[in-house]
């Protein structure tokens, strides 16, 4: 299994329909319809990614080194993964749920096909 760095995050991210790549809190970061999907942590080795909260509690129960969160979105709905650890099937998947979740319906309707 080959670990996913961001280069190859940036390629999953904008093969999604509409995703737009830009800065957030001086990172690189992606969104569609204007919603944050995902963003580089300024520790520049993790990846913050847009989760739902039952989903996020058993992916860092089965594999804390991989998946975290720090005290600051312990209330939100956020994950961060690090990059170097993991797959890129794995990111690839969590991206295009986050992706399913904020794109604009019609959006999310063409690719559904």
């Amino acid at each position: 299994m080959a670990p996913t760095d961001f280069e190859k995050f940036r390629r999953i991210a904008l093969a999604l329909p509409g995703v737009e790549e830009g800065v957030s809190y001086g990172t690189p970061a992606f969104r569609v319809g204007g919603k944050l999907l995902a963003r580089l942590h300024q520790d520049g080795e993790s990846l913050i990614i847009k989760i739902d909260f039952g989903e996020r509690e058993l992916l860092m129960r089965a594999d804390p080194a991989t998946f975290y969160i720090t005290e600051h979105y312990r209330h939100y709905p956020w994950m961060l993964v690090r990059l170097a650890k993991v797959h890129p099937d794995e990111i690839r998947r969590l991206f295009t749920q986050a992706w399913f979740s904020a794109a604009p319906k019609a959006l999310a309707k063409a690719l559904d096909r």
